[in-house]
C-alpha cells in the first residue's frame, strides 16, 4: 500500500557553484515503509557519483556543480508500486 501523497515534496533550492546543496523528502506512508530514491531531468540517480549521498529522504551534493542544476524528482518505492513527488528545481549560481 502506498498511501496518500508526499509528507514532504522537495522544494527548489538555490545555491552557488562549490557549496553543498539539500533536497529534502518525506514519502507517503506505505506499507511496507517505501523507499527513497531520486530522479534527475528523468533519469535516476544511482551512488556512482561520490559527491552525491542519498540517506532516508535526503538527497546531498557534497559541493554543487553547474552541471548539477536541474529538476529533481523523489520517488517512493515499495511492492505497491512507484510514486514521483512534485518535481523540485535546482539552480547553481
Amino acid at each position: 500500500v502506498l498511501r496518500d501523497d508526499f509528507r514532504q515534496p522537495p522544494g527548489d533550492v538555490a545555491v552557488a557553484a562549490g557549496d553543498p546543496a539539500v533536497l529534502e523528502c518525506v514519502p507517503p506512508r506505505g506499507h511496507p515503509q517505501p523507499s527513497v530514491s531520486w530522479k534527475k531531468d528523468g533519469a535516476r540517480l544511482g551512488d556512482e557519483d561520490e559527491r552525491l549521498t542519498m540517506r532516508g529522504g535526503k538527497l546531498m551534493l557534497a559541493n554543487a556543480r553547474k552541471s548539477d542544476a536541474g529538476v529533481y524528482v523523489c520517488v517512493a518505492t515499495n511492492v505497491a508500486g512507484e510514486r514521483d513527488s512534485e518535481p523540485a528545481q535546482l539552480v547553481v549560481f
